[in-house]
């Protein structure tokens, strides 16, 4: 067989996997788009190698690309070639046989099985930052063999992911304003620190933790859901925007410790679990005051506090000492409890909020809204 007068020439290292070739190489995101064009939509899902492209993703992740030039990971691209290609060695030598050059045809047919996403982010951020363009990402190639074979491919390298656990993709972020903030103040706030299970987003009965960092995340949130930071954290001419929004995070930080502190004194059944004199699986088991509903209607209260009393917020919050948080007692019949069981969905949230407010002394939001009917609680 002739040369191709127009060729590819990739450097590759060749591994073998289930008995056949493959090939890795480093693909200049630049010619990411050229090299993989799109199918077209037209065709059946029966007709492609991969599902539809999800279109709503892709902003999201050119935008990770753009403002983390320096700072952003992104895993190989597989791909299949559908082409006579012909592998060059760069030697006859054990681990030579291993290295060389991969010729591929300009009218070889690139077929991505994973990574489709990340190729279309690549050329969204290319129009903001052509720079990125000189950089690189790994190509992991096979052979093509049919269409059958492409989606086979494709449900065998996503078959088994796992989504990541809310919780740990939290603990794990170190970029986002959000999780910084979450992690300082579970750091700071005692019964979070060493009660709060970092990882899972769900305890099982023999667990040792109260929480899961997913639920305090969304307590925390809620809690600061109406704070942007005060006066003395305006801009002025002698802080850069970095001190500027350092300052604001800190004091975020601050008045939640404050806040998740002083509930955490008003909730004495937490202490019991801190110091070991009840098991936190029967505190979980016996009382609502652990689960995510109510936390994050703690936070949702305690944000009403701060904006109807700022400066005796405290004292209104120690009325919580007032309140039966047992499971057995009959005021979460339909409320938060629904079949038996703790309900996570919205409208618990909302229930339980207006329910500690009305024992707080605040106004509900059923009651703020004219023509709305009261709410049971």
């Amino acid at each position: 067989m002739s040369t191709p007068s127009f060729e590819y020439i990739l450097p590759v290292i060749r591994g073998i996997q289930a008995g056949r070739e493959y090939y890795v190489s480093m693909c200049p995101v630049r010619f990411l788009p050229k090299l993989f064009p799109f199918e077209s939509e037209d065709l059946p899902p029966s007709m492609r190698a991969k599902r539809a492209l999800n279109k709503a993703r892709i902003p999201e992740i050119a935008e990770y690309f753009v403002k983390n030039p320096t700072n952003y990971t992104c895993g190989a691209i597989a791909a299949s070639i559908d082409a006579d290609i012909t592998f060059e060695a760069v030697g006859n030598e054990a681990e030579e046989r291993k290295i060389g050059r991969l010729r591929v045809p300009m009218d070889a047919k690139f077929t991505i099985n994973d990574g489709q996403h990340r190729r279309a982010a690549f050329e969204m951020a290319l129009r903001e930052n052509p720079q990125l363009g000189y950089e690189t990402v790994a190509l992991i190639l096979f052979l093509d063999v049919g269409l059958e074979k492409s989606q086979q491919m494709f449900a065998d390298l996503n078959g088994f992911q796992v989504p990541l656990e809310a919780s740990l993709s939290l603990l794990y972020n170190h970029r986002d304003d959000r999780a910084f903030v979450v992690k300082a103040v579970v750091k700071q706030v005692e019964v979070f620190r060493c009660l709060t299970e970092m990882e899972r987003g769900s305890l099982n009965g023999r667990s040792h933790k109260l929480f899961t960092l997913s639920a305090i995340d969304r307590a925390i949130m809620a809690l600061l859901s109406n704070i942007h930071g005060s006066e003395q954290a305006k801009p002025s001419g002698s802080r850069t925007k970095k001190e500027q929004k350092e300052e604001e995070l800190a004091q975020k930080i601050q008045l939640a410790v404050s806040y998740w502190n002083a509930v955490c004194s008003f909730i004495p059944d937490w202490q019991l679990v801190l110091h070991k004199q009840v098991a936190a699986g029967e505190m979980r088991r016996d009382c609502v005051h652990c689960h995510s509903v109510v936390l994050e209607s703690l936070g949702e209260v305690g944000a009403a506090l701060l904006s109807v009393f700022p400066e005796s917020w405290e004292e209104r919050l120690s009325l919580l000492q007032q309140v039966d948080w047992s499971i057995s007692n009959p005021d979460w019949e339909n409320g938060i409890l629904l079949k038996g069981g703790i309900s996570k969905s919205r409208a618990s949230v909302s229930w339980m909020t207006d329910y500690l407010k009305n024992r707080l002394g605040l106004e509900t939001a059923d009651a703020a809204q004219a023509g709305r009917p009261g709410h049971n609680g």
